[in-house]
């Protein structure tokens, strides 16, 4: 079943689905094969607003390439019986952990660029992966570690390229010798992550409680602020006389308010802009098909 999340405001309801892969999405995605998925060899699943990992290693078991870059995925799962698969790009994606990866005995390359990997001991998980070459971790928050590529290069030896950059005979000697020392500090820089990370997603669910919805439809934190609201509203009302102008002066300043306001880069936050920007993409639409609606029956009347 599809989970659905609900966005509420006085004047309006909106369902926000969230993506699954379905069978009709990967048939969709395999033209290239007649559209049959069982035999696949190769599918590119990126920037389809996906949330979760699933089906695919039931549908797609000769799978050697899989793009899933520029998605939504929190978490690295159900890809454990795709035994064939050579190359996986989860680039872009809310990732924070590297797990369940242990089935896939043929992968070569791993492409992590831009997730939100903090655990970077995570990557020991990989150690099972033996024919693993490639790793990248580029623009995740473990590479900020002192030590990381030390660190990596030590823990996972049948890598040859560690974030594009060959890895040398020589540096993987000296990354050995010092992995167990490595590991300490790696151990002592995860638990202040940690412990920020706390902090960022209980600022974020704080953030969702200190929102009130106000009577005009836009995003107030202190709703006993009246007076700066009374005489922004009343100005409005001077000004904008059509009801149509004046809610459209409304949604321009909540978004302003929405893209200007400092957040943390986090998963959340990330998520949160996405929804932000479909939401406004359906009230768009909606608008849209309103506005045809109301000149097809002009039209009418003039005939």
């Amino acid at each position: 079943m599809m989970d659905v999340s609900w966005d509420w405001n006085p004047f309006k309801l909106v369902i926000l689905m969230k993506k699954e892969v379905t069978e009709e999405l990967i048939r969709r995605r395999a033209e290239h094969n007649d559209c049959e998925i069982f035999s696949l060899e190769e599918v590119s699943l990126h920037q389809q607003d996906i949330e979760r990992i699933e089906h695919i290693d039931r549908w797609c078991r000769e799978l050697k390439i899989l793009y899933l870059q520029n998605n939504l995925i929190p978490r690295i799962e159900n890809l454990g019986r795709l035994k064939k698969l050579e190359y996986l790009n989860l680039a872009l994606n809310n990732i924070e952990v590297i797990e369940n990866l242990e089935g896939c005995e043929s992968l070569q390359k791993l492409d992590l660029t831009v997730n939100f990997v903090g655990l970077l001991s995570s990557v020991e998980s990989l150690k099972h992966n033996i024919h693993l070459r490639e790793l990248f971790l580029v623009g995740n928050p473990c590479t900020e570690f002192q030590g990381y590529r030390q660190y990596v290069v030590a823990a996972l030896p049948q890598l040859k390229w560690l974030d594009g950059t060959e890895i040398s005979r020589s540096e993987r000697i000296r990354a050995s010798q010092g992995l167990e020392q490595a590991r300490r500090r790696v151990r002592e820089q995860e638990n202040e992550y940690l412990r920020r990370r706390e902090e960022q997603k209980e600022e974020a669910a704080q953030g969702k409680k200190e929102k009130k919805t106000g009577f005009d439809g836009r995003w107030y934190t202190d709703i006993n602020n009246t007076d700066s609201q009374d005489k922004e509203n009343q100005g409005l009302k001077e000004n904008l006389r059509s009801p149509e102008k004046e809610e459209q002066a409304e949604e321009e300043e909540q978004e302003r308010e929405f893209w200007h306001t400092p957040c943390s880069f986090t998963p959340e936050s990330r998520l949160e802009a996405h929804r932000h920007l479909e939401e406004k993409r359906k009230a768009n639409k909606k608008w849209n098909t309103s506005d045809a609606s109301s000149g097809n029956r002009t039209d009418g009347q003039q005939d």
